[in-house]
């Protein structure tokens, strides 16, 4: 009989649970034999743009997004949406018809889903993704002296806030929906043909930079440090942070994680803010060997993908944040 989670965390009956609640991470993970685990995740949320495609395409990217943490590729998807009873379902209908078109775009199947009647639009997926049992990424492989790479730009949360107050200039916001339609495959790709310089990986979603990077920290048993001069933003977010526009769930961010981080004198309240952003469908963060850094930037870059360096991993102190 199973008294708490716990004993289902500690029980040694399900060796092919390669990754699950004892470690957590972005995904589950199920080995089936020796060349195949399954990738199992779900992700789901209300509407972060107006238009109705363009928020199924943002959902189904972002859903899809923690596959490619681990380093798998998409295999099917299934649809989770919440209607109420008194918006037209041709919008549903839209919505659903972005995220097909990204699941497609991501050389997956999606096999059906699920809606129920919610006072709240709400939509997103369940996928299934498989990976080499040899080839998983976690996000808790990080080494003293690895450099920190990411490949996305920040500022989703502020832009798509000032979206919502009716104060986003349209330029920010089209170059900000270009980046949350993204898919994380090409990244990945890149870090697997070049796996044995890249020791950990997690996507930057809803806790921010620093939430999810003080993850990786103290499942690595290491620090983290980052370069502010070195981190891409997209346009327009430095001006909207700087009027605090920030979504609600970047201030839940810093309270939290701000015990583990360490800030320089130099930066300002708004600066320190923009690090717990709330992102959506955010990029990757990887830790890579110092050493081959350049290979995978230059495999990233053969296959079209943007990546920036950050920082680095530091020994001792696991768990906490540095930003210069």
């Amino acid at each position: 009989m199973i008294r708490s989670v716990n004993d289902v965390i500690k029980s040694d009956e399900y060796p092919q649970l390669l990754v699950g609640l004892a470690s957590p991470d972005d995904a589950a993970v199920y080995q089936i034999d020796a060349e195949r685990a399954i990738i199992s995740t779900t992700d789901f949320f209300p509407p972060v743009v107006d238009d109705p495609y363009t928020f199924g395409a943002i959902a189904a990217a972002n859903a899809m997004s923690d596959v490619y943490a681990m380093g798998g590729e998409v295999l099917l998807a299934t649809n989770l949406a919440a209607w109420p009873d008194d918006i037209d379902p041709i919008h549903l209908s839209e919505i659903l018809r972005g995220g097909a078109e990204k699941v497609l775009e991501a050389g997956a199947v999606l096999s059906g889903g699920h809606t129920i009647a919610d006072q709240e639009p709400k939509y997103g997926l369940s996928v299934v993704g498989i990976v080499h049992p040899n080839n998983i990424f976690t996000k808790g492989g990080a080494r003293p002296g690895d450099s920190l790479l990411i490949t996305k730009p920040l500022g989703s949360g502020t832009i798509t806030t000032a979206l919502k107050r009716g104060t986003c200039d349209l330029s920010h916001l089209e170059m900000c929906v270009m980046h949350m339609m993204a898919l994380n495959r090409l990244p990945m790709q890149a870090a697997q043909e070049t796996r044995a310089a890249v020791h950990a990986i997690t996507d930057i979603t809803g806790f921010g930079l620093l939430g999810h990077a003080h993850e990786m920290a103290h499942l690595s048993g290491c620090s983290l440090m980052f370069d502010w001069s070195a981190l891409p933003w997209m346009d327009g977010a430095h001006g909207y942070a700087k009027e605090m526009v920030f979504p609600g769930g970047t201030e839940r961010n810093a309270a939290y994680y701000g015990q583990w981080t360490s800030f320089a004198d130099r930066l300002a309240d708004w600066e320190k803010l923009l690090l717990f952003d709330a992102q959506t469908s955010g990029g990757l963060l990887l830790a890579v060997d110092s050493s081959q850094s350049d290979i995978v930037l230059s495999e990233m870059q053969r296959r079209g993908q943007k990546a920036w360096l950050v920082g680095s991993a530091q020994e001792g102190n696991p768990g906490r944040l540095l930003v210069k």
